[in-house]
């Protein structure tokens, strides 16, 4: 425990940042490609479906993200709002970006799906419509710390924009359970285990893999640049009160 409040300190996070990213950046390229290969070339034709059932490796992994950056991001405005810690205000604000790529992707790539499987590219039902509520949430929180000059006040206020856009993770989750939708059930994420095939589970798990060391990457070099402009905002502040 002493070891992650140590990552607190701005310098030793910056310092640990560096070392561990060059490793997880060749482990995602190795499970990247490696997902891509299984996903064309392994993963059978589904027999609905055909090879339409391929955007799946990418539209699914894509909206598992897009809930785990803002979950991210919600555990970071709270920790910044309960201990008043600035480096997990920059990290909420460095997640969000990449949240609302992977939520636009997933809405991109659920389209192109949906098209073929259900003659139309968007229907307003309950698990569409609460993802495209996500997107909206992300664009809130970016354009609040664009928004508001004072550094305080912009993470105050999008933090708590975060907690309170929490409610709609659960309903992205479970509206397909709750309501009559279009969009199918889970099939991987059950109680009583995955209910698709290992030789479409398998791909599927890598590539999720993949986004996941992505987000890692990208969030650690984003972080970065977070931290040192915010140095950079304060030694400018100290040479002008000198």
């Amino acid at each position: 425990m002493a070891n992650w409040h140590r990552l607190a300190n701005p310098t030793l996070f910056l310092e640990w940042s560096r070392r561990v990213r060059p490793w997880t950046g060749v482990a995602t390229a190795a499970l990247l490609a490696t997902g891509v290969y299984l996903s064309l070339f392994v993963a059978p034709r589904d027999y609905q479906q055909g090879d339409a059932v391929r955007i799946m490796f990418v539209h699914v992994p894509s909206a598992w993200m897009a809930l785990f950056a803002y979950a991210v991001m919600a555990v970071a405005s709270a920790a910044g709002l309960i201990w008043k810690s600035p480096l997990a205000h920059l990290t909420a604000k460095a997640a969000a970006p990449i949240g609302a790529s992977f939520t636009l992707l997933a809405l991109a790539t659920g389209a192109l799906w949906g098209q073929p499987m259900w003659g139309t590219w968007w229907v307003w039902d309950a698990r569409l419509t609460s993802v495209l509520i996500l997107f909206f949430l992300y664009l809130g929180y970016i354009a609040l710390w664009q928004a508001i000059d004072d550094h305080a006040r912009a993470a105050k206020s999008a933090a708590i924009l975060a907690l309170v856009g929490v409610v709609n993770i659960p309903i992205i989750k479970f509206s397909v359970d709750w309501w009559n939708t279009l969009h199918q059930p889970a099939s991987v994420l059950r109680m009583d285990g995955p209910s698709i095939h290992s030789s479409l589970l398998t791909p599927l798990l890598v590539m999720g893999a993949a986004f996941a060391g992505y987000f890692v990457v990208v969030l650690s070099i984003r972080l970065e640049r977070e931290v040192l402009a915010r140095q950079v905002r304060t030694l400018r502040r100290v040479q002008s009160r000198g």
